[in-house]
């Protein structure tokens, strides 16, 4: 039996939410729109609903024996059992213990959740292993001057001993690149500053599943001349006075057969226009303020967060190599050599990312506040290897399929006694008959054909950074000092 469980069995102290509870701490009157309508309660929206509830099973599941220790662990600091996602990793094994979480939350949401309940914290972490470089900063204004290092360190606590999900967002609203009046009026922007704290307007944009948590971490990405009323960060309740959400359309189709509609059905996790509309900010949620230095510590603070991202990818490719597997088993592919090959190209899609995340792992070190860093380089090449290869894969595991993913019929056809034979003798499988091999034909399409899939795929593309800025990242980031003195050492080189 694990321990945590065993203990939260035995009655020890904990600070979990229940599904319940995580459903009720989101009646707190956000102001919402969906399809140019204002929403009294986000459960009223069927696509946001079903979502919800997906997450809200998996508060469930920490009180359950098979997962709690990949969804909980003890708080050395109060002894209480907390949830793993705000577990700030101190050793390699505690990695290995938080990828778990990861592992499951895109596991239970077959990686469609680009932001799934505990990828919002990873931020707070990431600021919190990083946390020595916001000792001894200041505040650009004197009428409101907060302790950045200590606000940090008391979100991320207050966070863990709360069990409260968050959504994030860096980036703008997309309008007039060839503009930077236009780009610059939707950057967040301090309006007013008090003793209290201070009052931002401003837009974030693609703040995914903000409408389904409690609370929103927002940034500007800095740039050179960033005006100090611009170089804003801190975390709010997004029920907070002045946020409005506007949400895109829903792609999910959660009242559809589950047959049918095997993912689509359990909704999505949806993103929302984020406005900032004279915001307050109080003192102690501000973890910089007027500080480019500050500002730019994003690319750091968000190594935690691409740890997961990569995890989360990596567990789908495993569902593709599942899928793939048994596509070839149903049809009788398995000894035809150049669909081997196609099976072949996505376990190595599969190894690759698991290579670079456990490579990133072993060798991560120890930040200045003790919080175990992945390898940098590691991590950046695993994304780029992800989104280079992304497109491809989907469109060989569409190509194993061939036409039974354009000739779906649905239960009800299966079930009509008027067609019913003609079906099952004409469509069976290697072993299986022909409604079992649409179950998973279904399952295939939802997960890479879907109106949600075609969501994904291009939230991955974009969530990830283009591959040229990868690129770039991996060059400044990689020490290649070590090579080149191999060289100049075998070549004798003399300069």
């Amino acid at each position: 039996m694990d321990g945590t469980f065993a203990s939260l069995k035995g009655g020890a102290a904990h600070a979990l939410k229940t599904g319940d509870e995580f459903i009720s701490s989101l009646d707190d009157g956000r102001q919402l729109w969906v399809k140019g309508r204002k929403i009294d309660h986000v459960m009223d929206v069927p696509a946001l609903a079903a979502g919800i509830k997906l997450m809200a099973s998996m508060f469930d599941d920490q009180f359950t024996e098979e997962h709690s220790y990949a969804t909980t662990c003890l708080d050395p600091k109060t002894g209480k059992i907390v949830g793993r996602s705000w577990q700030e990793p101190k050793t390699v094994d505690e990695m290995i213990g938080r990828r778990k979480m990861i592992e499951f939350t895109s596991r239970r949401t077959a990686g469609t959740f680009g932001r799934p309940i505990d990828l919002g914290p990873t931020i707070a972490i990431g600021i919190a292993a990083n946390a020595h470089e916001f000792k001894g900063v200041k505040s650009s204004f004197d009428e409101c001057q907060p302790d950045f290092f200590e606000n940090v360190q008391e979100y991320v606590e207050y966070g863990r001993l709360n069990s409260i999900t968050c959504a994030e967002s860096l980036t703008g609203p997309q309008n007039d690149r060839s503009s930077p009046m236009a780009q610059a009026a939707s950057l967040l922007k301090v309006k007013k500053v008090t003793k209290e704290g201070v009052y931002i307007s401003g837009a974030k944009s693609v703040g995914s599943i903000a409408a389904q948590t409690n609370e929103i971490f927002f940034t500007n990405l800095g740039y050179p001349g960033t005006p100090p009323e611009a170089c804003i960060w801190g975390s709010v309740p997004i029920n907070s006075d002045g946020i409005k959400l506007v949400s895109r359309e829903m792609l999910s189709q959660p009242e559809e057969d589950p047959f049918d509609h095997p993912l689509t059905h359990k909704g999505e996790e949806a993103d929302q226009l984020v406005i900032f509309d004279n915001v307050f900010v109080p003192k102690n949620r501000i973890f910089n303020l007027g500080d480019q230095n500050v500002l730019a510590l994003s690319g750091k603070a968000t190594l935690w967060a691409h740890w997961h991202v990569l995890t989360r990818i990596k567990v789908k490719s495993e569902i593709f190599v599942g899928c793939a597997q048994l596509i070839t088993e149903i049809l009788g592919t398995d000894q035809i050599p150049a669909v081997r090959a196609m099976l072949g190209d996505i376990v190595e899609y599969n190894r690759v990312l698991e290579a670079c995340i456990v490579a990133a792992e072993a060798n991560a070190k120890p930040t200045a506040m003790g919080t175990m860093a992945p390898d940098v380089s590691m991590i950046t090449a695993g994304r780029l290897h992800s989104i280079r290869h992304y497109p491809q894969i989907v469109h060989t595991l569409q190509e194993m399929c061939g036409q039974g993913l354009v000739m779906r019929f649905g239960k009800d056809s299966f079930n009509n006694p008027d067609i019913k034979h003609h079906l099952e003798e004409l469509l069976p499988g290697k072993g299986v008959s022909g409604m079992q091999k649409e179950q998973l034909m279904n399952f295939i399409w939802d997960l890479t054909c879907s109106s949600l899939a075609g969501r994904v795929a291009l939230f991955e593309n974009v969530n990830a950074s283009p591959a040229p800025r990868l690129r770039e990242r991996l060059f400044n980031e990689f020490d290649r000092t070590p090579m080149t003195g191999l060289v100049r050492e075998l070549a004798a080189l003399d300069f």
